[in-house]
């Protein structure tokens, strides 16, 4: 959206998994302070809350509603680490399903509250969420707790008045069974659900589209796009929407060396446009093995960039200014450092070592003596 009403959108960051196995509460509201020459400037402010903060997770929702002219953030499910008390040495990393709580956010305020609804009885992760105005649809998500999808279809509804809000609940027929799937939005009344996974280790080759009328929501399958040969055999598969009813797939590489894995991308266009119905099918995008002359190279790319400081964004000048001494020397400091006197990590050499790394080994606090961090393949962990 363009004007003024692009200056007004925001967006929020709530909790997440690092590579590191850290979990955070807090949350975060970003949003546009400066766009010009392809390069934009982001603010992103941490937002202290008080009252019911919901603890840190990964696997939820948070969503946005509209009632009597005022407007809350919605946070439902997810996951996190066990209680302190329950977690030992070899627990550490143990998580289990939040409580089904519904948590409203105030943004303007920072207030949290949490409510219990007696339709939703068990934690969920990974579901689909849906906000049309005051109301928010709940598809899908997996319990871990008893290792099941089930085919849940929520209605949660949220009123403003001037005095507390009101939350209630409807079980509605119809839901599907789901997790981790890609929401993407065609028109004002229609969306699509395409990926997650059905069971644990395969994927759900079927897509959904939902349809609203007036109050009442309507699931129902689509013509199955034309997946490839790759992406049928690939066990798992990730991706994001992009807008526009255009969703983004990856899939991982069969590498067999001991580099960096390879990962082949995708796109799939969901929504109506000036192609016939033929054309509506996967573009494959390049790997990241192939050669960089025989590859299209992305255009029109933007350059993000992020300040916490409201006042740092007065003049146009100091958006294109770079300062190379600015930048940390990683090859003396951080990951890139001797842990223990075994310690056999080379910044030249080093491969991911599990699959949580990405381009940095993981590290692990040792309380012993001053404390010191070290690299987790250097601990022998089991």
């Amino acid at each position: 959206k363009g004007g003024l009403e692009s200056e007004r959108q925001q967006y929020i960051i709530h909790g997440g998994k690092t590579p590191n196995n850290e979990l955070s509460d807090k949350m975060y509201v970003m949003s546009v302070v400066c766009k010009n020459n392809k390069k934009v400037t982001f603010r992103c402010t941490e937002k202290d809350l008080v009252g019911d903060v919901p603890e840190a997770r990964y696997g939820h929702s948070i969503d946005v509603v509209y009632s009597r002219g005022k407007s809350m953030g919605v946070v439902f499910g997810g996951r996190s680490y066990i209680p302190s008390a329950q977690r030992t040495t070899e627990k550490w990393n143990t998580v289990a399903d939040c409580l089904p709580h519904v948590f409203l956010v105030d943004f303007e305020f920072g207030c949290s509250t949490s409510y219990i609804l007696p339709e939703l009885q068990d934690g969920l992760s990974f579901h689909v969420s849906i906000a049309r105005n005051d109301t928010i649809y709940i598809l899908g998500g997996h319990s871990l707790a008893n290792n099941i999808r089930p085919a849940n279809l929520y209605r949660i509804r949220v009123d403003l008045p001037l005095g507390s809000p009101a939350v209630n609940c409807t079980v509605l027929p119809g839901g599907i069974s789901v997790s981790s799937a890609i929401l993407t939005q065609t028109n004002n009344d229609e969306f699509v659900i395409v990926g997650g996974y059905q069971l644990e280790n395969q994927k759900r080759m079927v897509c959904n589209i939902i349809s609203f009328e007036d109050d009442k929501i309507e699931i129902r399958e689509m013509e199955t796009p034309d997946w490839t040969p790759d992406i049928k055999h690939s066990k798992i598969w990730f991706g994001s929407n992009m807008g526009n009813g255009t969703v983004f797939l990856g899939i991982p590489g069969d590498n067999k060396q001991a580099v960096s894995e390879t990962y082949y991308f995708y796109m799939l266009k969901c929504a109506e446009d000036d192609v016939n119905e033929d054309q509506k099918t996967f573009t494959n995008s390049q790997t990241s093995t192939e050669d960089p002359g025989d590859s299209t190279p992305f255009e029109d790319s933007e350059e993000f960039c992020f300040s916490a400081e409201a006042n740092s964004f007065n003049g146009d000048d100091e958006f294109d200014t770079y300062n190379e001494d600015d930048e940390e020397d990683e090859s003396v400091t951080g990951y890139w450092i001797t842990c223990c006197s075994t310690c056999d990590v080379d910044i030249n050499t080093w491969v991911p070592f599990y699959s949580t790394e990405l381009n940095k080994p993981a590290m692990i606090y040792c309380s012993h003596g001053d404390g010191h961090w070290v690299h987790a393949q250097c601990m022998d962990l089991a």
